[in-house]
């Protein structure tokens, strides 16, 4: 295990698609979803302890999650939370990051990776992420996996791959950067699309998902900040002298509501000149959505996936059901339905109306 590998894990979302069960106060990163003991923050973290040490995982979020972080990851240190004071997208979060490692080790090498995804093929996922740590380590670049698409989403973004710059099986050199079969330029990242774009971009094979996933050294995200976000670099700068000390969250506090609200796909991703994606299919899912995880979950023959000791369900095909422990339901007649029960809350949506979820909820919360 490389010493100068390190692990940044994104965990402050709110998760509000997966009400009623994700709430502001406990959002899906803190839940199991899956039904198998352990929730999505806590899969995330194993997950990487094979690629870096446990004092090499940090993992940024909200200053009100600071106990729910402490209570299921007991394993990391604690100056390893970061806390931010209010929400300012992803770039900031980064940068936060990337400045307190700078303080730690200069030589680190980072992966950034959101909370609450579901991998399904972890041994593709530990490889195409160390291959991935050697490539940025060895080369000035910012790499991020682009997942093979297996239909046409609309629900994702996508990350064009400049087809020229696919690599032979023997691999080789490629604008003076030394590359891995499959890791190529990026040619653009693209919005999510509407069903006729998607389809276009599965039929042309040079377009994968955008998983949100990062590699880079932290000389190359330092640099790409200082070129690309200026104003972003210099505010966490100042703070140079006091990371990795008791003054830290003081200057955090006071500091990180000031700085712009951007992610780093606008802010650096789609500015510099030296973005690189590497292919991969790991059973990969961002769990943003109940269909989502319908997808992902076991299912029955008739296509239901139950969490709940007590469901009976007769007459039904193609729900998610979700409902709490010793609670007796039964359901029958239901064909491509929500039922999730949690947070004194009972929703019965169809799948396709999944996307008034948040009206929902601002109903219900009114």
């Amino acid at each position: 295990m490389n010493k100068n590998n390190y692990i940044v894990i994104m965990a402050g979302g709110v998760g509000s698609r997966f009400w009623p069960m994700s709430t502001e106060e406990k959002p899906k990163q803190f839940l199991d979803v899956l039904g198998i003991g352990k929730t999505l923050l806590q899969q995330t973290v194993a997950r990487f302890k094979t690629v870096a040490p446990a004092e090499n995982i940090l993992i940024v979020t909200s200053s009100k999650y600071k106990e729910l972080v402490i209570a299921q990851c007991p394993e990391l240190l604690g100056s390893n939370i970061l806390l931010e004071p209010c929400m300012r997208n992803t770039a900031p979060c980064i940068a936060y990051a990337a400045y307190k490692i700078k303080g730690l080790n200069p030589d680190a090498n980072i992966v950034v990776a959101p909370s609450d995804h579901l991998i399904t093929n972890e041994a593709e996922f530990i490889r195409i992420i160390e291959n991935g740590l050697d490539f940025t380590a060895n080369n000035e670049t910012l790499l991020t996996l682009g997942i093979q698409p297996h239909r046409p989403e609309t629900g994702y973004g996508y990350i064009q791959a400049s087809p020229e710059d696919l690599l032979p099986p023997s691999g080789g050199t490629q604008g003076g950067v030394v590359t891995e079969r499959g890791v190529c330029k990026v040619a653009a990242f693209k919005e999510k699309p509407n069903l006729e774009t998607a389809k276009k971009y599965l039929a042309s094979g040079d377009f994968f998902w955008n998983s949100g996933i990062f590699l880079w050294s932290l000389k190359s995200i330092i640099k790409a900040f200082e070129n690309d976000l200026s104003e972003v670099a210099a505010l966490f700068a100042k703070g140079e002298s006091v990371y990795n000390t008791n003054q830290e969250q003081a200057f955090i506090d006071e500091m990180f509501p000031t700085c712009m609200n951007i992610s780093i796909d606008y802010g650096v991703m789609e500015k510099a000149d030296n973005i690189y994606v590497q292919p991969a299919d790991f059973g990969w899912s961002d769990l943003g959505t109940w269909g989502s995880l319908w997808e992902k979950r076991e299912r029955c023959e008739q296509g239901n996936t139950v969490v709940g000791e007590q469901v009976h369900v007769f007459e039904s095909s193609n729900c998610i059901v979700n409902m709490p422990k010793g609670k007796k339901v039964v359901i029958q007649g239901l064909d491509d339905y929500i039922v999730v029960e949690d947070n004194e809350v009972l929703m019965i949506c169809k799948k396709e109306e999944e996307q008034r979820i948040k009206e929902f909820r601002a109903a219900v919360l009114s």
